[in-house]
């Protein structure tokens, strides 16, 4: 197969507009869950402790939640179709990409400094325009013939 037309499946498979969620940030991924014939959607919210191939059909992010005094980490594939819709709730100020170090901490340790954002305008999406076929004139054509 040629390289053409595995890069043209993979840009089929990708959603015309996600998030840009960063490493700190508290997100809400809303996932849908399939339980025999019935399925439902579940949320997960925690702290971004990675993200990886931003631009890529495979762009992941790496959540991380304490639950019941337990570190959970999901990573949710930004282009998959099983992922609804991502929220950013809150952006924190950190200078890496891997916040690795915060499997270590638990309570005032792993705290993030939070950082002002626009949350409304971050969890917009702006679609991708569709490419519309151009119209031509019919009294053109007519005056041609």
């Amino acid at each position: 197969m040629s390289f053409e037309l595995i890069n043209k499946v993979n840009q089929a498979q990708k959603k015309s507009a996600v998030v840009d969620a960063r490493s700190g940030d508290t997100v809400r991924v809303y996932q849908k869950i399939k339980e025999g014939s019935k399925e439902r959607v579940q949320m997960f919210e925690g702290v971004v402790i990675r993200t990886d191939n931003k631009k890529s059909h495979t762009s992941r992010i790496t959540v991380r939640k304490i639950a019941s005094g337990v570190g959970v980490e999901k990573s949710f594939l930004l282009h998959s179709p099983l992922v609804e819709k991502i929220e950013i709730v809150r952006r924190a100020k950190v200078r890496r990409n891997f916040l690795s170090y915060l499997r270590e901490r638990s309570g005032k340790s792993a705290r993030l400094t939070a950082k002002q954002f626009d949350r409304a305008g971050v969890n917009t999406l702006d679609e991708a325009p569709v490419e519309a076929e151009p119209v031509v004139e019919e009294s053109a054509k007519s005056t041609e013939a």
